[in-house]
Order: C-alpha cells, then structure tokens, then sequence
C-alpha cells in the first residue's frame, strides 16, 4: 500500500503542466456533455407533456351560411309585347305598381290596335262574302245572281270614279293652295328686299348729309378758332361751335351704325324668308307627291275591284264541281285570314301569363316598348330565397331541412324549409360588402320556400339580399 502512494506522483510527474491542462479541460467537457444530454431529455419529456394537455376541442359545426336573395315563386317575369309587336308604342297603360293582376287580365293596349281591329273586321266580312259567294256557285246561276253581279260591278265602277273624283280634287287642291303660298312668300320676299334696299339707300344718304354738315361745321370751326385767337369772339362762342361739330360726329357715328343694323336685319328677314319660300316649295310638293301616290293606289284597287268582279260574273255563269272547290278554298282561304287577323288584333293587348303584382313598370303611354318589356310581376303570395351554398357545404344541405333568413332590412327574421337543390356548380353571383372576398366562389343554388307568415313579411323586398342560415 506504502509503495503505490509513493507511486503515483511518480506518475503524475511524467506529464507536462500543459498536457496536464488539456487532461482537466477534456474531464470537464465529458462531464458537462452528459449532463447536458440529461436535461434535453428532461425538457423533450416536458414538451410532449404540455403539447398533449394544450390540444384544442374544435366545436362541432351546426349550421351553414349563405348568402341569397328573395324572389316571388316562379321568379320575376318580365311581360313585353309579342314580337310581332316589337316596336310598338303603349296606347294604354291599365296597371300601376303594387297592384294584383290575374290570369289573362289586360295590362296595356299598344297603339296599333285601332289598326289591328280595322284589319279584323275586313277578314270577317271576306269570310263572308267567300260564304256568300260558294252558295252562290252551289245554287248554280240564275237571272237574278248574274243581275246582281252586273250591279256589283257597276257599283265598284261608280265608287272607284267617285273616289279618284274625289283625289283629284285633293291633288287640284293641294297644287293651287301651294302655288298661292309660293306666290304670297315670294311677295313677301321681294317686299323685304325692296324695303331693305330702300332703307339702305335712305340711310345712305342720311350719312352722306352729316358728313357734309360735318365738314362744313369743321371749317366753321377752324374759322372761329382763328378769331378767337385773335381775341375777336368770345370763348363760348367758340365752344359752341366745337359743340357742333362734336355733335354731328356722334350723328354720323350713329346713322353708320344704324346702317350696319339694317343690313345684318334685312339680310336675316330676306334669308329667313328665302327659307320658307324653299320650305313651303318642298312641303308643297311633297303633299302634292303623296296625294298623286294615292290617286294611283285608288286607280289600281279599283281596277283590281272591277276585274275581280267581273271574274266572280264570269265564273257564276256556269256552275262546275271545279268552280264549288275553288270556292271552298277560298273560303278557307279567307277564314284562315280571319284567324290571323284575330290574333293580330288579339296581341295588341297584352295579357297577364298568371296571377301576381306589378313590381315596376318599364313604359309608360306613348313610350316604346323598351329592351325590358313593359312590367315586371311575381307571385309574392309565395317568396322564396335563392341561396348560394358553397360547393364544400352543399353534401350538408338535405330537402326539407329548416333555414333561417336573416338581413338588417327585414324586421324579424325569416322561416321556410329547403325546396330544392340545384344540379350545377357556377360561380357566385350574391357578393359579400367586402369586395376582396368571394370574388370567384363555386356555389350551387338552393331554393329555400318561406312559410306563408314570412312570404307575407318578404312580399315588397324582391331581390334584397339576405342570409340563409341551415340548421344541421
């Protein structure tokens, strides 16, 4: 034991002091390692244990939301006239806004109307006179049909010459009260033109006095300025001739303005009375032109009046099987006219689909039908929320299912129950307020169907936007 303790300075005395530093430094770094390891796991250990006690309960989600907006069942429908009316103006505006309307009740009368009707009763009397005339060829001909066919024809002659008479009258008319308006306006012309060259010359020569009162007053004065220097008058006398002068400048001034004036006004009064002689030339004419067009259109129906007529003689003179079918088809011919006539007249008055209330009105009497057709109307006895789901939440929405409307402009709140799930995925068209949001959603349409007690609350907010929360 004695010789070991003795050994070990021994040695210890082997190393250098530097070597025995980098010893002790090294001893100390292995023992700060393990206790450094000692802590990481300690603190890895306490980690996991708060992460484990700091996990969240996510609450379980129990509604949807969408935006919406309110519609009348059957959605808004805007009523214009048919399109073979387009164009047309309203004559007759018989709803207001607000009001109820029923199926097939009347709302406008367009101005056509009158026009329709004229052509309705014409194909009414055709289909009678083809009825009349097919019993006519049945009958077979008699003294007394060809008789009165002969006096048809004469009767059509007489009213065909009565008529162009009549229009040649109108042209005669027409033409002598144009020339008398051509020949008056052209008097008044040439009234205005002497009148202006009268009144230019007369003023003219007005000036021409002042200027030589003018220049004698001048030379007066230049005179009286003499001896007045000469200390020979007085100076008023003086000043009164300057006065003169000075006077007689102004009236010269004056007369070349009010030559001036009468230029420019008689050159305006000749100019406009130059254009109402060419006006009344081209309305003349052109009243005369139309009166001639009609001439020649009474000319022709008559003509074809007559030739017809004289077609029916013709035909009545024999009768044939051929001549009964001929007239039967023309009697269809003429019935089926009717028809289309009927329902021309019929379609100048726009009728209510189905049962509603006038939302807007669109035109007014004496407006054209505009691109947004006369009235808009709904079915406000049922409104319904047309609700935007987006596509992630839509496997949530079931038929049936309870939906709460919301909106800061409805008094209460909103009940009804889902009516139906659209088929296809769009884009959003209800945006929120905030303009960065929603801007390209994926969406599906749910009709929501409100209880009567809210469709009441809902009847005078179509398309107000609104929220549709779902019960899950």
């Amino acid at each position: 034991m004695l010789r070991n303790t003795s050994e070990s300075p021994s040695i210890l005395s082997k190393f250098k002091p530097r070597q025995l530093v980098i010893l002790g430094i090294a001893a100390s770094l292995a023992s700060g390692g393990v206790l450094l390891s000692q802590i990481l796991s300690t603190q890895v250990l306490h980690g996991e244990k708060v992460k484990q006690e700091q996990q969240v309960v996510i609450p379980e989600i129990k509604t949807v939301t969408a935006l919406g907006r309110l519609e009348p069942k059957g959605e808004v429908i805007k009523l214009s006239a048919p399109a073979a009316n387009q164009g047309s103006r309203v004559d007759k505006l018989l709803v207001s806004e607000g009001e109820e309307v029923k199926t097939g009740q009347i709302i406008a009368v367009l101005d056509n109307s009158d026009k329709l009707q004229a052509a309705y009763e014409k194909a009414k009397q055709a289909v009678k006179v083809s009825q009349a005339n097919l019993a006519k060829v049945q009958a077979g001909a008699k003294t007394g049909e060809i008789d009165a066919q002969k006096a048809e024809i004469a009767r059509i002659q007489a009213q065909s010459l009565g008529e162009e008479r009549a229009q040649r009258e109108t042209v005669g008319r027409l033409e002598a009260q144009w020339e008398g308006d051509k020949s008056a306006q052209k008097a008044t012309l040439a009234r205005l033109e002497a009148q202006w060259e009268g009144d230019k010359k007369a003023q003219a020569a007005t000036i021409k006095r002042l200027e030589a009162e003018l220049n004698n007053a001048q030379v007066e004065l230049r005179r009286y300025e003499q001896l007045y220097k000469a200390g020979a008058i007085a100076h008023s006398l003086y000043d009164s001739k300057r006065l003169s002068v000075d006077t007689l400048v102004q009236q010269l001034n004056e007369a070349k303005a009010v030559l001036v004036r009468t230029e420019g006004t008689g050159s305006k009064q000749i100019s406009e009375a130059r254009a109402n002689l060419q006006r009344i030339t081209m309305t003349g004419s052109k009243q005369i032109g139309e009166a001639q067009a009609v001439l020649a259109r009474i000319q022709a129906t008559s003509g074809k009046q007559v030739s017809s007529a004289q077609g029916t003689l013709s035909k009545i003179a024999e009768v044939r099987p051929v001549d009964i079918r001929v007239a039967q088809a023309e009697l269809q011919q003429a019935i089926a006219a009717e028809k289309e006539a009927k329902a021309n007249f019929e379609q100048a008055f726009v009728k209510v689909p189905k049962d509603g209330v006038v939302f807007k009105i669109h035109t007014r009497p004496g407006e054209t039908v505009s691109s947004d057709g006369i009235i808009e109307l709904g079915q406000v006895k049922q409104m319904m929320v047309i609700a935007e789901v987006y596509q992630t939440n839509i496997s949530k929405i079931k038929l049936g299912q309870n939906a709460r409307i919301v909106s800061n402009s409805l008094p209460n709140d909103l009940q009804g129950k889902v009516d139906a799930i659209g088929w296809q995925i769009q884009r959003q068209n209800v945006i929120n307020a905030d303009p960065s949001e929603n801007i390209d959603a994926r969406v599906v349409e749910v009709r929501v169907q409100l209880d009567e007690e809210s469709s009441q609350k809902a009847a005078k907010f179509t398309n107000l936007q609104v929220k549709a929360i779902f019960d899950l």
